[in-house]
C-alpha cells in the first residue's frame, strides 16, 4: 500500500493529468497484490489519503486528485 500511496501522492503534486495511467496502474497493481479480504480497507485507506491531497492542493492538483477518487470510488460500491 505504501508504494501506491506514494505514487499517488507523487503524482497528485505534480498535478500532471498525464499521470493519470500510472495512478490507475498504481492502484490496480495494489489490488492485485493484496488478499481479497483487505482490499476494500485498504482502498478506503487509499481514497482517504486522497481526499486529503485533494483538500489541501489547488487547481491541477485538486482535479487529478479528484480524477483518482473517482476512479476508486466504483471500485469501494461493487460487491
Amino acid at each position: 500500500m505504501e508504494a501506491c500511496l506514494g505514487i499517488l501522492r507523487r503524482l497528485i503534486a505534480k498535478g500532471d493529468v498525464n499521470g493519470i495511467p500510472l495512478a490507475e496502474c498504481a492502484i490496480t497493481e495494489y489490488l492485485e497484490v493484496t488478499p481479497g479480504a483487505a482490499r476494500r480497507s485498504g482502498l478506503r485507506l487509499i481514497q482517504d489519503d486522497v481526499l486529503k491531497q485533494r483538500d489541501a492542493v489547488i487547481g491541477d492538483r485538486r482535479e487529478l486528485a479528484e480524477t483518482v477518487n473517482a476512479y476508486i470510488e466504483p471500485m469501494l460500491t461493487r460487491r
